[in-house]
C-alpha cells in the first residue's frame, strides 16, 4: 500500500504539483471576481471585528407582519425627504417599546417579498408611495408571524420566518479560528499561495494582499478559504516518477440575515492560480444546512466538530482511498475501457477523448477506477458549461465513491 508523506517545503521555495488532474472549482474564484475592497480581509481577527461589529447589541423580535410599520416623511420638501425611509418595529413582548430603524437594501427586499411585491419596482417609486402600499399588505397579512433583526450598526437587517435559525457570521469566524488561528499560517491553515502556470510548481509563500484574499464577508454573508499548503502530501507517483502532491483545503460559508445557507466543503487539492481556482481536487465533501429551528444546535454539536476533525485528521482516508482506485481494474483491454465508458452513457467520441486523454497524460492505457476519473475530469475541463462540466466531474467522483466502497 502507498503510504502518504508529509513534504517539507524549502524557504521561499514551490513544488511541482500536476495540476491537470483531479477536477477544477470556481467557488472560492467568483467570490475573488465580485467582492469589492471593503468585503476583503487579511487575517481572521479582521474579519471578526466587520461581521461582529455589525451583531453588536443586535436585537430579535418576533411579532405579526401588522406589528411592522413603514414611515416616510408626511410632506416631502425636497427631493432627500423622498427618498428617506423607516420601519417602526412593535413587538408583541411584553415591556418592549417599539423602535424605528432603517432598512437596509436586503431588508426592504424581505418586506417587499413578503407582501408579494415588486422590490426593484417599490425602490424607484417615492417613499411615501412605497410606504403606503406595503403598509397596506402588511396590515391585512394573514401569514405566520415574522422574526426581525436590526442592530444599532445595520439598522434593520433582516426579516425573516419566525422559525428561522440563526447562526451569526462571526460564530463561523470564532469556530474556523479555533482550528486556524488568525488564518495566517501559524497553525498551518493560510490564504492560499499561487500557481506558476510557467514553470508548473507551486509557491505556498506568495504574500497575501487584498486582492488575493480568500476571506470575504458583507453585510449580509461571509465566505472564508483557508488551505494547509505548507504541508503538501505525496499521495503516488506521477509517470515522470515524482510524487504526486496535494494539500488540505475548505471554505465555509453563511448568511445571518437569510441570503444563503450555511455550509462547509473539504477537500484535497493541487494548486490554486491567480484567480483563486482550484485545481486537481480530490475526496471533495460539501454539508449545506438551511436555517431552520434547530440549525444554530446542529452547527454547535455537528458542524463544529466535524471541521476540527477533519482539520485535525490523518491523511490516511485519501491514501486508502486512491489506492483502491488504482487497485480497481474495470478493463484489461481498450475494448473493454470504451465499453466501460458507454456504459456510463459517455457518447462513444466522448469515451474515446476520455480514453486518449489517459494515455496522454498518464502515460499508459485506462484500466483502472483512477484511470477512468482522471480522464472524465481532464475532458470535464474543456467544457465550456458550467453544469455540463459540474455533471461531468461529479461522475468521477461518483466512480471513485464506488471503486473505494
Amino acid at each position: 500500500m502507498e503510504t502518504s508523506t508529509v513534504i517539507q517545503t524549502g524557504q521561499q521555495q514551490g513544488y511541482s504539483v500536476a495540476s491537470s488532474r483531479g477536477a477544477t472549482s470556481g467557488a472560492v474564484s467568483s467570490h475573488w471576481f465580485n467582492r469589492p475592497a471593503d468585503q476583503r480581509f487579511l487575517s481572521l481577527s479582521e474579519l471578526r471585528d466587520a461581521v461582529a461589529f455589525n451583531a453588536e447589541d443586535g436585537c430579535e423580535w418576533t411579532l405579526a407582519p401588522s406589528n411592522l410599520v413603514l414611515n416616510a416623511p408626511e410632506d416631502p420638501a425636497t427631493i432627500e425627504d423622498t427618498e428617506r425611509l423607516s420601519v417602526v418595529l412593535q413587538p408583541e413582548q411584553r415591556g418592549a417599546d417599539p423602535i424605528e430603524v432603517a432598512p437596509n437594501h436586503w431588508s426592504f427586499g424581505q418586506i417587499a417579498g413578503l407582501c408579494q411585491a415588486p422590490a426593484s419596482y417599490l425602490r424607484k417609486m417615492p417613499s411615501q408611495l412605497s410606504a403606503d402600499c406595503l403598509n397596506w399588505s402588511l396590515a391585512r397579512h394573514r401569514g405566520e408571524p415574522i422574526k426581525s433583526y436590526a442592530t444599532p450598526a445595520g439598522g434593520l437587517r433582516a426579516v425573516t420566518g419566525a422559525g428561522y435559525g440563526r447562526i451569526y457570521d462571526h460564530e463561523v469566524v470564532d469556530a474556523v479560528s479555533r482550528i486556524a488561528g488568525d488564518g495566517l499560517g501559524e497553525n498551518g491553515w493560510k490564504i492560499p499561495g499561487l500557481m506558476d502556470w510557467g514553470a508548473r510548481t507551486y509557491n505556498p509563500h506568495v504574500k497575501a494582499t487584498r486582492e488575493s484574499t480568500t476571506l470575504f464577508a458583507s453585510d449580509r454573508d461571509v465566505f472564508i478559504f483557508l488551505c494547509d499548503d505548507l504541508n503538501p502530501i505525496e499521495i503516488g507517483k506521477l509517470p515522470s516518477g515524482e510524487p504526486d502532491l496535494m494539500f488540505r483545503g475548505f471554505y465555509v460559508w453563511n448568511s445571518e440575515v437569510g441570503s444563503k445557507s450555511f455550509g462547509i466543503a473539504t477537500m484535497y487539492l493541487r494548486a490554486v492560480c491567480q484567480n483563486r481556482i482550484l485545481w486537481g481536487v480530490e475526496d471533495f465533501s460539501e454539508i449545506r444546512m438551511r436555517h431552520s429551528s434547530g440549525a444554530p444546535d446542529r452547527f454547535i454539536h455537528e458542524v463544529q466538530p466535524s471541521l476540527t476533525s477533519f482539520a485535525n485528521g490523518n491523511t490516511q482516508r485519501l491514501i486508502e482511498g486512491v489506492t483502491a482506485a488504482k487497485a480497481a481494474r474495470v478493463a484489461t483491454d481498450e475494448d473493454e475501457a470504451l465499453a466501460f465508458l458507454r456504459g456510463r452513457k459517455f457518447s462513444a467520441s466522448v469515451s474515446r477523448s476520455i480514453y486518449e486523454t489517459v494515455e496522454r497524460e498518464e502515460g499508459h492505457p485506462a484500466r483502472s477506477a483512477w484511470d477512468m476519473a482522471q480522464g472524465i475530469t481532464a475532458v470535464a475541463r474543456t467544457i465550456d458549461r458550467t453544469d455540463a462540466r459540474i455533471d461531468m466531474e461529479r461522475q468521477a467522483a461518483n466512480l471513485l465513491d464506488r471503486a473505494v466502497a
